[in-house]
Order: structure tokens, then sequence, then C-alpha cells
């Protein structure tokens, strides 16, 4: 499988939401296009580190504007990630990484956009990313995953070279990681650490400014960060509405490891039960694939494409993929029971057979 080219067709978690017609996809939108805004309001209250990008109205690189030409000559040959804000939240936000600023305005340039309509962020990019994390933080603690590589390998949920996530749970006491790799729970304390606000008048700072929950000292809310030896650790997302729609979630651990007594195991992406007919659909063969409701959809991993499905389907079990991951939560918005990272499901359910997913207990019964 050439996973090269199913990073290419991948799109935004607010893109997930808006093919399903969520009813709360232009918030989503909203939350996300403003989130490197109250990363900022973190920096400058608590000094939260994050991906601060120099930014331009999209008329200054249009028009080449004496202050854009100044950064490209001092920064044209750095790596970049370049993206199109739009001010009005029903256009499209466009992105694209790893080019050179000077070789990304070939792409501005093919965009075709009214530039008085959008403004431009650039931000450095590196290939070379230590760890990369998502997690949630609620009144309970946090949850997520963690890993080595590209951060599309947790909001995706595929892996590179069997890089598979650990996933981890931490209820501000005690941490378990499945599988534990060594120097990761040192960098979740680093992270948390981050989070925690001591200070009393920051906090009200932030609830007033920003709606900010806490559990205790610690930031409630959905966290993405990078880290590279070249610019340190950066938060890269910070969600409220996400955050807030896992108040109260516990997440249950598993070694996902082998079956025993008819019983696979999985990660809980969202919870529930439920008993149908199995539709075993590897991306490979998804052209021309379809179900009939109810169907409980199992394959390697959910792109885009199975959106339909997965509307119509009773559950969905991947054999990758994290409880965090863009389809994981896409499962939970429309009530649908998921199990992500679920080894041994593509040879040991059979296509058309009986099963139960039971995600709750992160489990799937052959019945």
């Amino acid at each position: 499988m050439d996973l090269s080219k199913l990073y290419q067709t991948q799109i935004s978690f607010t893109e997930w939401l808006q093919r399903i017609n969520h009813k709360d996809a232009e918030a989503h939108r909203k939350e996300d296009n403003e989130k490197r805004e109250r990363l900022a309001v973190l920096n400058d209250v608590f000094g939260l580190p994050f991906d601060r990008p120099t930014q331009f109205s999209a008329t200054e690189v249009a028009e080449r504007s004496e202050g854009f030409v100044k950064f490209l000559n001092e920064h044209g040959d750095e790596l970049c990630a370049f993206r199109l804000m739009p001010f009005d939240h029903a256009l499209p936000k466009l992105r694209t990484r790893g080019a050179s600023v000077r070789d990304t305005l070939v792409w501005f340039e093919e965009q075709k956009i009214d530039p008085t309509q959008y403004k431009v962020d650039v931000v450095p990019h590196t290939d070379a990313q230590v760890w990369v994390t998502i997690f949630v933080v609620n009144e309970k603690g946090a949850f997520g995953q963690i890993a080595h590589g590209r951060h599309s390998q947790l909001t995706q949920g595929f892996y590179e070279n069997d890089n598979v996530p650990m996933t981890f749970v931490y209820d501000f006491s005690q941490w378990q990681i499945v599988p534990e790799v060594e120097g990761a729970r040192q960098h979740l304390e680093i992270l948390m650490n981050h989070l925690r606000v001591s200070d009393p008048a920051a906090r009200e700072v932030l609830q007033c400014d920003l709606g900010a929950t806490f559990a205790g000292e610690h930031l409630c809310g959905y966290f993405e960060t990078t880290t590279s030896d070249e610019f340190g650790v950066w938060f890269v997302d910070y969600n409220r509405i996400l955050g807030a729609s896992y108040s109260g979630t516990s997440v249950i651990l598993s070694d996902n490891e082998g079956s025993s007594a008819g019983i696979l195991r999985g990660q809980i992406g969202s919870k529930g039960k439920a008993t149908g007919r199995a539709r075993v659909i590897r991306v490979a063969d998804l052209a021309g694939a379809d179900i009939e409701e109810g169907d409980i959809i199992v394959t390697d991993m959910t792109t885009p494409d199975f959106l339909p499905m997965m509307q119509k389907s009773g559950g969905v079990v991947t054999a990758w993929g994290g409880i965090l991951s863009h389809a994981a939560i896409v499962c939970r918005e429309l009530g649908k029971p998921c199990l992500t990272n679920a080894k041994g499901v593509l040879d040991s359910i059979q296509d058309g057979s009986i099963i139960e997913v039971d995600a709750e207990k992160g489990a799937i019964n052959l019945l």
C-alpha cells in the first residue's frame, strides 16, 4: 500500500464533519481556523510554546509587498507549512507543507483565490519530529496517543514503518502507556507540566478571555503537539469544543494482543455496542464497495471515502487507527461504536459473519 498517496487524499476534521452534515460543522470550522490566535493567548498568559506563524495578508503575498519580500529574502529557502486562512469561515482553509517558502509561492498562485479574503500563516517545518501527540485533558485526567514520526499518523490513523502509536491514560497521579517505549512517559510529563497553570490570576484571565476550563491547575481541552530537536516542543492545536465533548470521558487500555475464546481486542474510539453482519473491506478494495444498513465495517483503516458507509453502519472496527483519529471522533459524533488498532481482525473475521462490537469493554465477540 502506498501511504504517500493516501496522505494526499486526507481531509481536515472539519471537512469530515461537513461531509456528514454535522450540525456543529461551522462552529468546528471557526474553532479550527482561530486556533493559533488562542494559542497565542496561552503563550502570552503563561508561556505555552506553540508554532507561532509569521503572518501576512494574502494581498501582501500576491503583490510582493516590501515586508513580504524582506521575509522572502531572509527565509525563502527554509521549509515551511503555508496556510491560507479565510476571513469568512464559509470559505475553505487551504494549506500545504514541506516545500521551501519560495517554492510554495508556485502553489499559492495555483489556488486562484481572492487575496482580499485571506490571510497567510507561514510556519517553519521539519520532517525530523522526535515526538508527536494527540490528547484530551478533562476533569479525570488525560488520554491520547504519542508516536515518533509524522503527526498525521495520529490524526489520520495510519502509520509508516510499523510505527504503531502508544496509547496513554493519566489520572493526575499514575500513568498507563501501551505499549510503552523509552522516553515516552518523560515527554508526556513535560507536556502536562506545560499545561499546568499555577497562577490563579492567569487562570482567571483565560477563563474570561477564552472560556477556558481547568481540572485543578491543568488546562482542559483537546491538544496536538509536535517536538523536534530543531524547534523543541510546539503545541499545534487547542480545541475547546472537542475538549468539552470529551468531558467526563475515561479510557480503558488494552494491549490488543491476539484473541481468546472467540474474543478480539481493540482500543475504544467511540463507545457503544452493536451486533451485525461483518463487512470486511480493505482500503485497497474500496472501489465500488457498499454495505447494508446496520452492517459492521471491518477494515484496515478508514479514509474519507468510507463516510457514506460509516453513516449506514452499525459500527466500525479497524486494524490500524487511533482513539482520537478523525475517523474515530466522527464515529463518536455519528453515535457508532468504534474499535481501533484491533490486531488480527482481518485474519480472524470472515466477511458475512455475525459479530458483536462491544466498545464499552474494547472487545469484538465472534458469534
